[in-house]
Formats: structure tokens, C-alpha cells, sequence
């Protein structure tokens, strides 16, 4: 082990000295809040939750919530703070829920223990821990944004989850990659995604590790000691909340059994699990064990988990909630002009009558959001963890139906040319404060009208309508409908209810929707000028999710993101926007483009004859998709993307338990167009993947090289699979994957 130097070991020195009486309760962030709104029964079940108290008592009846990975720890976080981590966990962090599983051994013995267990974690990582501080720049940028985006509603100094730690446990490039994606890493959720890019990871890290950085050491692993620390990790149950190949959890006390003042709940455990809770946590606790088995009721489900993922630091639901004064200046907005409600997330009052349960998984789910003016991000929990919570509000949430019949074919364009100049700035003049297809208004910058359809419900949307301050107090926006009476006699016969249908229905035309009058539109043709243009939306050639990318140099392609494939390759001008459709609209390529499949690209085949899993097809006879999680149930899971600086996306997503990054970028030269596509995987073990590269009359080339009569594509050596017969052929990418990172690269040439 190199050499320490005091600068290094003073940090831990203060810390590790601290006597056992001064070491912080476990945190529990949301049972901070001063409106939390839990009774005590349903506190004290919620810390058995949060502190995976069932990790060791088994109980169905309590949700299981899962501990950090520690695959890749001894890369992720100093060797000597994980020691004393180990050795103190509420010394090295106050207020983590970790427990001090040591406490009970003489000191000596606990350092041995600690340092053995830190050789064998170390061991289990691929990579080395790199020390190292910030750049003058990212520290500023870093401070600036962890209080723009949200990071401080849940890291308050004095409040929230300290972070005072950080600077001795990571290095620059471990912390960034953990901010990139922490779900990876703790899988639970209770740290989520915000929905960061890599430079903004970076400067974040920068701010919280500082200029200077701290540790440096770099532990090589002593094969003796690992062997002894993979023992003394089965030993200690370590493996009931951080599961590791080929180790398995010992079963203790059932939760039913536990009893009050005993074991974990005793002031002094001795000899087991010590979290030192408070006296308020464990009288809590304790009163909570009685009925703990019975489930719980929906709506108690709901509070519940709006405390345990702190979502009642921006959200109200219910009269709990919501953002604190002295955490009001952190909430910024773009839009000024339109108040509150620009700055503060929404509340989450009638949220699952409000939003379409397939909006609702598109925001909890996948990044989605019609707030852009907004500073504050909504961040991503994991699909794992929460994806019961929109079916169960859209159950417990109640609202006096309203429907919209569809306008008969005669009616059509009535309701349409009523919806058309309601909207525009001779009607109701909306466009003042809001964007219209993508158009920015003339005034405020509010939510795109055309997103209403997709996301709001019919009921909902005319309930607020006729009385807006109801569903958000402080809300710029006038009641054209006051006690029932419209203020716009001249249009549909000043029938409020006639009005409302037109509305609905001139939304429901999405991208066909006609401009109304006030707002300045964009040419329906887009084109790529001197950087990379990316556009959202439906597609023939992309499906639901289809993101179009266009070079500068005249390739483009387009991904479906539904399923995780390159779908579509073309020459010339990029796409046009004018189809109808919802949301962002639909798309089409402004040339002839060479059409890929559309099916999950990555897949595991229990034999290369194996048949590929094909995406369902509906039409006219089979109206219902039979198979609606296709993608899902194939191990497919989008993650979202990045853009470098160049404007170049990275794909993101997971096939299985292997995390894919996927960029491509077209090049021109020598008369010859192609796609260069380069594909990183990070994988959690070594195993065999079937990648589906090219389908159809497919001919090969050479080992490497195959085409059809419109592309030709170069592979990897000793990975092409040949299979199938005529139209119906099949080109099979065999990969066998190593633990950890690797890449492969691929070359589309354009040949039409």
C-alpha cells in the first residue's frame, strides 16, 4: 500500500474519532418534511422499509427495497474510505442507513475484518480507482447547476442527505459516471436520474469533490486477504442487501417475530445490525410491527411512496407536500412572466385523472416533459420501483366524467374552424402565452397546446378549462368560461360545451392541426444545416418512438426507440413534419429510404437456429396489439440519449442485464456514403448476445462484409451468422460479450 500522506488522512482522522454518541440517526429524507403527512403507523413501516429491515426478516407484505452494487466499488470509491466505512459507517457518513456491523468486536479485530472485506470488493472490480479534483470551470458550473436543477432540494445543507463525505469517498471520473447513471449503481431509486449529460455529470462532480480532491490510494488486492473477506462478507449476512454471484443470504427472524427493545431495536445491540436510530425511530418503529403484515390500503401506498422517493419536496398531493420556504429561490423558470406555476412543479393532486396513463409512464418512465422553461428536473426513479404507482393512481383518483363525443363527419369542420379561431389571437388568443406545434408564441412561452391531447384526459381537461385557478392556484390564465357563461358569445353560439368539443376535437388533429392566427410557423420541411439535427416523433419507418437523425453531409437514419433499432437509412434531404398526428407529429423522410427491421435488434437465442422474436402487427382484422411489452419482454429498455457537441445522439439502452451505448455518425469521402456505427457495452457478466444487423435478400461478401442491393455492411471477425433462405434471410451478429466494457463497430455503405 503506497505511502499516506497527513493531508490525505486528516479528514478521516476527524471522523473515525468521533465517540458513538454523536452519530446521526439514519436519514430518512422525506420524513423530514414538516408536511410529510404520515401517521405513525405508516412512519414506522416506512422505515423498516427504507432501512431493508425485511433484507434479513422476511415479510411478503413489505416492499424490498434493493442496496447498492458493489461489482464495481473498488473502482467507484477510495480503498481507505471504504475501509473505514466499513469499520464506522455513521462515523464516515453520518445519517447513512447503512448499520455498523462491527461494534460488537475489539477494535483491532474490526479493522482486520474491514480491511479484508475491502481487499475483496476491490478485487471484484475491473477497474483501478482514480483520485483527482476539479477544474476552476466545473467546479463553477457544477455549483451552479446542483442548485438550478433540483440536486439541493434533496442535499440542503443541514437538512437533506449530507454530502460531506463525497470529497474522501470519490474520484472526478467515478463520481461522474455515477451521476451519469446512478440508478446502475443503487438500483433502489432513492438516488435518481436527473437526466444529465456527461459534462454536466462532470461539473457537478467538480463542485462536490472540490478543486483539490482528496485520497489516492490505489490497494492491491492480497489474494489471502480476499479470500478472507469474501468469508467475513457471507459471515456478516453483507450479501442480504448487496447480492454478489455465488454468495447467498442467511434467513434470520421472520419480521413477525421481532420483538420491541430487542436485537437491531435495542438501544445497544450487541452482536447484531446497530443503525443508531433514534429513540423516536425506534419507539416508532415498534408500534409499527403489530399490524406491519396487513397491506396496504391504495391510497396509503400512494403517500407512501411519495415520501420514501422525497417527491413531496416539489409536489403537493393531498395537502402534503410541497416546496419550503427557504427552498423557493432554488426554483427558477425561463418564463417569468408566468408565475409560479412556471417555477414550482405541478400538484399531484387528481394527477392519475388528470394525465393519460401512457403520458404518465412516458414522465415517470421516460424523461418526458412539456416544461422546458422550468429549471427544476423531474427525475427518473426507475420503471423497477415505481412501476405500479401510475395504475394505481388512475385507480384512486376520481373526477366527474366528461366525454367528447367525436364530431360526425358533417359537424367536422364546424368544430374544427371553432377550435382553429378559439385558439388564435382573434379568438381567445391563447397563443399569447402559448407555443402551438413546436411555433413559439408571440408573448409568454407556456406548454405547447398540441401536447393536450396526448397527455391530458378528456375529463380533466374540461373540468380546468372552465375554472383553471381551481387546479392551479396562481396560474396566469383567465377564465373565458365564468359561472358557466362563455366570453366569447359570437363562436359556436356561445354554447360552453360546444366550445370545450372544439377545442378538444382542433387538438386532436396534432401536427395537421391548422396554425392558428398569431403564431409564426416553422416550414414543414426541416433541414440540416452546418450540425447534426436530430427530431422526436411518429414515423412509417421508426414507429410510436421514432427519433430522426440528419448528418450535414447529407446521411441520415432513424432509430426506433420503442424497440432499440436502427430502422432506416437515407441520402439527400432530411425529413418533412406536416403529417398529422400528436405530441411532436409524425415524420417522413424527404427521400427514398432503405428500410431496416423494426424488431428488438438485441436478443439471447438458446441456439443460432433459434427463431427471432418479431414485433406484433396490427391492422385492420387485428386491431389489438397482443403483445404490448414486445420490447420489454425481450429484455429491451430504453434509457434515453445524449447529444455531444457536435449535436451527434448517443443512444442508451439495456438488452438484459448489459448496458448498450450507441452512436453512429455519416461520413463522406471518396465518392462513398456510409454510417459509421460504434456500439459500447458494459456487461455484468460474460454471455453470448444475438445481434440482428441486416434482413432480407442478403448475400455475402466476404466473412465481414454482406449486402443487399441497397447497403452494404461491414462486420466484426468471427461474429456473422448467415441464416434463412431468399427475402426471408437473416444476417446474425454472434457476440460474445466479456465481463465489464467492450465495443464493437459496424459500417453501413449507403449504395442508393
Amino acid at each position: 500500500m503506497s505511502r499516506i500522506s497527513l493531508k490525505i488522512l486528516l479528514p478521516f482522522i476527524f471522523v473515525i474519532i468521533q465517540p458513538p454518541g454523536v452519530f446521526a440517526a439514519p436519514v430518512v429524507l422525506g420524513l423530514r418534511h414538516e408536511r410529510h403527512g404520515l401517521g405513525e403507523s405508516q412512519r414506522g413501516r416506512l422505515l423498516v422499509e427504507e432501512l431493508r429491515c425485511v433484507a434479513c426478516h422476511a415479510d411478503d407484505g413489505i416492499a424490498k427495497k434493493v442496496g447498492p452494487n458493489l461489482l464495481d466499488v473498488g473502482w467507484r470509491v477510495d480503498s481507505l474510505f471504504l475501509k473505514e466505512f466499513i469499520v464506522n459507517p455513521a462515523g464516515m457518513d453520518p445519517g447513512t442507513q447503512m448499520p455498523n456491523l462491527l461494534e460488537h468486536l475489539p477494535k483491532a479485530q474490526r479493522d482486520d475484518v474491514a480491511d479484508a472485506v475491502t481487499h475483496f470488493l476491490v478485487k471484484l472490480s475491473l477497474k483501478e480507482f482514480m483520485p483527482g479534483g476539479a477544474k476552476e470551470e466545473e467546479h463553477a458550473v457544477g455549483k451552479k447547476l446542483f442548485h438550478k436543477i433540483g440536486c439541493v432540494s434533496c442535499h440542503e445543507s443541514g437538512q437533506g442527505v449530507g454530502l460531506v463525505h463525497v470529497p474522501m469517498k470519490y474520484g472526478m471520473d467515478s463520481l461522474t459516471a455515477f451521476l451519469f447513471q446512478p440508478l446502475h449503481t443503487r438500483p433502489s431509486g432513492r438516488m435518481p436520474d436527473m437526466n444529465l449529460t456527461r459534462d454536466e455529470a462532470r461539473s457537478i462532480a467538480g463542485y462536490l469533490i472540490g478543486m483539490e480532491g482528496r485520497g489516492g490510494l490505489r490497494l492491491k488486492p492480497e489474494a489471502v486477504k480476499v479470500a478472507a473477506g469474501k468469508k467475513y462478507f457471507e459471515q456478516f449476512n453483507c450479501v442480504s442487501c448487496h447480492k454478489l454471484p455465488g454468495i447467498k443470504a442467511k434467513p434470520s427472524l421472520a419480521l413477525a417475530k421481532l420483538r420491541v427493545g430487542k436485537g437491531c431495536l435495542s438501544v445497544q445491540p450487541k452482536g447484531m445490525p446497530h443503525f443508531y436510530l433514534s429513540a423516536a425511530q425506534r419507539e416508532t418503529i415498534g408500534k409499527a410491527l403489530k399490524g406491519i403484515g396487513k397491506p396496504l390500503r391504495d391510497q396509503a401506498r400512494i403517500q407512501q411512496t411519495m415520501v420514501a422517493f422525497n417527491c413531496i419536496a416539489c409536489h403537493t398531493r393531498d395537502g402534503a407536500g410541497g416546496v419550503s420556504d427557504v427552498m423557493f429561490k432554488h426554483f427558477g423558470t425561463d418564463e417569468e412572466g408566468l408565475g409560479n406555476p412556471a417555477r414550482i412543479p405541478p400538484t399531484l393532486d387528481g394527477v392519475g385523472v388528470k394525465l393519460k396513463p401512457e403520458w404518465l409512464r412516458k414522465v415517470l418512465f421516460d424523461a418526458e416533459t412539456v416544461r422546458p422553461y422550468m429549471h427544476t428536473r423531474m427525475p427518473q426513479f426507475g420503471e423497477a420501483n415505481l412501476q405500479y404507482l401510475p395504475m394505481l393512481l388512475e385507480k384512486v383518483d376520481r373526477l366527474q366524467k366528461v366525454e367528447f363525443p367525436e364530431p360526425k363527419r358533417d359537424d367536422r369542420r364546424k368544430y374544427r374552424e371553432g377550435g382553429h379561431l378559439l385558439v388564435g389571437d382573434k379568438g381567445l388568443n391563447c397563443v399569447a402565452c402559448h407555443n402551438f406545434n413546436g411555433n413559439p408564441s408571440p408573448g409568454l412561452k407556456g406548454l405547447d397546446l398540441l401536447t393536450s391531447f396526448e397527455r391530458l384526459q378528456p375529463s380533466w381537461f374540461a373540468h380546468f378549462m372552465r375554472n383553471p385557478q381551481k387546479f392551479r392556484p396562481g396560474i396566469v390564465m383567465p377564465n373565458y368560461w365564468p359561472g358557466g357563461e362563455a366570453v366569447r358569445k359570437d363562436v359556436l353560439g356561445g354554447n360552453p360545451n360546444e366550445q370545450l368539443l372544439a377545442l378538444w376535437h382542433y387538438f386532436s388533429l396534432g401536427r395537421s392541426a391548422r396554425d392558428p392566427s398569431g403564431i409564426r410557423a416553422e416550414g414543414t420541411d426541416l433541414k440540416v444545416t452546418n450540425r447534426t439535427r436530430v427530431y422526436r416523433g411518429r414515423s412509417r419507418v421508426a414507429g410510436y418512438r421514432g427519433i430522426a437523425v440528419g448528418f450535414p453531409g447529407g446521411i441520415n437514419y432513424a432509430f426506433n426507440a420503442q424497440n432499440g433499432t436502427l430502422s432506416a437509412l437515407w441520402l439527400g434531404e432530411f425529413v418533412s413534419v406536416y403529417w398529422g398526428g400528436q405530441g411532436a407529429g409524425n415524420f417522413n423522410p424527404r427521400a427514398r429510404p432503405i428500410e431496416l427491421a423494426q424488431d428488438v435488434s438485441f436478443y439471447r437465442l438458446s441456439k443460432n437456429d433459434a427463431s427471432w422474436p418479431i414485433q406484433p402487427v396490427m391492422d385492420k382484422e387485428n386491431p389489438v396489439n397482443p403483445d404490448p411489452l414486445y420490447p420489454r419482454n425481450r429484455g429491451y429498455q430504453f434509457m434515453g440519449y445524449q447529444l455531444d457537441g457536435e449535436g451527434v445522439p448517443t443512444f442508451m439502452y439495456r438488452t438484459g442485464e448489459v448496458a448498450v451505448e450507441d452512436t453512429a455518425n455519416g461520413v463522406v469521402a471518396n465518392r462513398v456514403n456510409r454510417l459509421e456505427r460504434r456500439l459500447r457495452f458494459d456487461a455484468s457478466k460474460s454471455e453470448t448476445v444475438y445481434f440482428r444487423a441486416l434482413t432480407g435478400q442478403v448475400r455475402s461478401l466476404s466473412a465481414t462484409q454482406f449486402a443487399t442491393d441497397a447497403v452494404k455492411m461491414q462486420v466484426p471477425e468471427d461474429t456473422a451468422l448467415l441464416r434463412g433462405e431468399g427475402d426471408t434471410r437473416e444476417l446474425l451478429l454472434k457476440l460474445k460479450l466479456p465481463k465489464g466494457k467492450s465495443e464493437i463497430r459496424i459500417r453501413y455503405e449507403l449504395l442508393r
